[in-house]
């Protein structure tokens, strides 16, 4: 027997950003080999980027920034960084510049909001005053038990902030009333932000001119607020394509179009799984020392063969997702709020634009130029993608591939951003389970958490792994202590849990 044939086997299922670290992890630091099994054609997961007819598109927005120094090192050894965004070199990384706005009532707000001249004209003067009231009042009152997503962004920003620039676009997520969603949300994903650091920010930005090195450093900066951030030059896509090819270099194997079915619970471990052909549906037993999920939660907990509690078993399969389609539009001419984007030269600066107004189903926009200029094929052309929040199979998912363009440019139309001659060309990406949902079910995630912890050779990893609402830099540190644990022989997985729930994950210091 040949010492490949003695190694240990890890299995990952998918071959997204965490299993993709958690396979160079292993690799690095253990014996172990890593089989990924990928259920689509394609590396990358949510932060793959799609490719159309030379324009390159992102599902979602992503940007390479981490207060962990161990996340920015691991990415600049994948592909260096260079400040100049006309280098020749491929293989690397831009530095960009954060720009983000709200889009509501036809104008553009700051985010996170500013108290500057612009909003102050944008709202009116009562408008403020109202907001002002509203805020002083969550201040002084006695902080409201936070049993929804609607009580934490009360207690923080007031009614009237809450209803004016962060209802609309977070039901627009989620489809449900802020109201029914649990507050978990906002911790993993507004963390520390509130209008003290937002006036903090402000005035140190005015006072403080950041060096190069700090505009990545950034380390006393809430994420939200963060003003510069690394890309990738063709896509945050090209990150993990490179991590893939790398991974298989040094010995993992990455199967594609295998889905993971069936997992055999034996002696509180994971002993074998059934893989399924998604093209053939023909199926297979394999058998494995570590299994590492980012697959779906429920579709582990449906999978699961063996002892598992009734209970467990029904909170597992009910858990909800919140799908994504992303319809992508070439413009000639794109106008938004009084300004234009045309063949003289990109005006309007943003990445991403969140748009507030409940007259359209849009929930983003994201223009991929301003990403990176080598995301466009034609740089006379403006590249977009609309960004629309659903439910797999309910009817706006089932619509048919034109009439979700017809949809999309109506709706541009209809806030007067374009005219049909505009539309060069067009496109349409759909993402199943891009969020797992904080509604319904989740109420009793622990449930299930504490019950899949103890199997101990499972490791939940990853953003669907975990059912959380991870960026890619928790993704990675959650697939990094995965590993660790393997590494030192512990089935005690509080660790993993940690990222994202800890101190330096939220930027909530103590006041001195």
């Amino acid at each position: 027997m040949d010492k490949e044939s003695e190694k240990k086997v890890a299995i990952i299922a998918g071959a997204g950003v965490a299993g993709l670290v958690a396979a160079h992890t292993l690799l690095e630091s253990t014996d172990i080999k890593p089989l990924l099994f990928e259920m689509t054609d394609a590396v990358g997961g949510i932060s793959k980027t799609i490719e159309y007819k030379g324009n390159r598109m992102d599902i979602g927005g992503h940007r390479f920034f981490s207060k962990s120094d161990r996340v920015m090192n691991w990415w600049k050894d994948v592909m260096p960084f260079s400040e100049d965004s006309t280098v020749n070199d491929d293989r690397v990384m831009l530095q960009r510049s954060r720009v983000s706005r709200i889009f509501y009532m036809r104008k553009f707000f700051d985010y996170p909001i500013k108290l500057n001249i612009r909003t102050i004209k944008n709202l009116g003067f009562i408008k403020m005053i109202k907001m002002g009231f509203s805020y002083g009042k969550s201040m002084v009152l006695p902080i409201k038990p936070e049993e929804s997503l609607e009580d934490f962004f009360i207690n923080r920003f007031g009614k009237e902030l809450y209803e004016t620039f962060f209802k609309d676009y977070t039901e627009k997520v989620w489809g449900v009333p802020c109201s029914q969603i649990k507050p978990e949300w906002g911790a993993q994903r507004i963390k520390g932000i509130s209008i003290k650091e937002v006036i903090k920010h402000a005035l140190k930005s005015l006072l403080i001119k950041p060096s190069k090195k700090d505009d990545i450093s950034q380390k006393d900066v809430e994420t939200s607020l963060i003003d510069q951030f690394l890309y990738p030059k063709y896509g945050v896509g090209q990150m993990w394509d490179e991590v893939g090819k790398k991974v298989v270099d040094l010995g993992a194997e990455i199967v594609y179009n295998k889905k993971i079915v069936e997992l055999i619970l034996e002696d509180n471990q994971i002993k074998k799984v059934v893989i399924e052909d998604q093209e053939t549906y023909k199926r297979d037993l394999i058998s494995c020392d570590y299994f590492l999920s980012t697959m779906p939660l429920r579709d582990l907990v449906s999978g699961l063969k063996g002892q598992v509690p009734k209970h467990v078993r029904e909170v597992g399969q009910a858990l909800e997702y919140r799908d994504f389609i992303s319809v992508g539009l070439l413009l000639n001419r794109f106008e938004l709020g009084n300004e234009t984007n045309d063949f003289l030269g990109y005006k309007i600066p943003d990445n991403w634009i969140y748009v507030q107004d409940n007259s359209v189903k849009m929930g983003r926009i994201q223009i991929f130029n301003n990403w990176s200029p080598y995301m466009v094929k034609n740089p006379n052309h403006i590249w977009i993608g609309l960004e629309y929040f659903c439910n797999e199979k309910d009817e706006f998912w089932e619509k048919d591939n034109p009439s979700l363009i017809d949809f999309a440019v109506k709706e541009l139309i209809s806030m007067e951003a374009i005219r049909e001659e505009d539309v060069v060309d067009a496109t349409v990406v759909r993402m199943p389970k891009a969020y797992p949902s904080y509604i319904g079910a989740y109420e009793k995630f622990d449930d299930v958490k504490d019950f899949i912890d103890t199997i101990e050779n499972l490791f939940l990893i990853g953003r669907n792994g975990m059912h959380r609402y991870n960026n890619m830099d928790h993704s990675m540190l959650t697939a990094i202590r995965a590993v660790e644990n393997i590494k030192n022989g512990s089935v005690d997985k509080q660790n993993i849990w940690q990222v994202n729930a800890e101190k330096e994950y939220h930027e909530e210091k103590k006041e001195g």
